[in-house]
């Protein structure tokens, strides 16, 4: 059985999201794909969204295929969220399934920085999304590192996306336009909760769960 993993604070997940979920689909052609919205990440810029607010929102992520299912166990697990925890579990649940962890291109350039990173090597083969044009050669020397350390990483074709959760919530991006950028289905729980009403602080480009 090939497991994929998609995990993320996801507040609120995009169409950037969804395309990058939809190119590791369609690479790795699971048989099983989780979604996983974070409970605490553990660095500053932690969401003010609710758990089950970002999982709510994650349910556009099921129109992508009958294979996708999202997973409240971060959430319902409290404390700090770290990806090794979360593969653990995955292998304890599933003894013997193949492991795939969809990343964008910005965590794999970052990615010896991750909480216990060798370990995660060893349990997943990474599936990387690139984000932005031009990134392409930074991208493979750090696979080739990684590669170095015994890991597996694969590249998926998805389309570069202009537009970052954080952009949303800070009002960089004016909500004239986030119909556009969002799933309908995200855009009705933000209208239903009222989210994103207030500006959010602007603070340095977001970190992962496990830095």
């Amino acid at each position: 059985m090939k497991i994929l993993l998609y995990g993320g604070t996801f507040d609120p997940p995009h169409n950037g999201h969804m395309n990058n979920l939809r190119a590791a689909l369609d690479l790795v052609r699971p048989d099983r794909a989780i979604v996983m919205p974070a409970g605490t990440p553990p660095h500053k810029a932690a969401s003010a969204t609710p758990g089950e607010v970002r999982l709510a929102m994650c349910d556009c992520f099921k129109a992508l295929s009958p294979l996708v299912e999202v997973s409240d166990w971060e959430i319902r697990r409290g404390g700090r969220s770290y990806t090794y925890n979360t593969l653990e579990m995955l292998q304890q649940q599933c003894p013997g399934a193949e492991l795939f962890l969809s990343i964008g291109s910005d965590m794999l350039l970052s990615f010896p920085r991750w909480n216990r990173w060798r370990d995660i090597l060893q349990m997943a083969t990474l599936v990387v999304e690139s984000r932005r044009p031009g990134d392409a050669l930074a991208l493979h020397t750090a696979a080739q590192q990684l590669q170095a350390s015994g890991g597996r990483v694969l590249f998926a074709r998805a389309e570069s996306y202009p537009c970052a959760s954080s952009s949303l919530r800070t009002g960089a991006i004016p909500r004239v336009r986030w119909g556009d950028l969002l799933p309908a289905e995200v855009l009705r729980v933000i209208e239903e909760r009222g989210l994103y009403r207030e500006p959010a602080p602007v603070t340095e480009k977001e970190a992962h769960h496990d830095l």
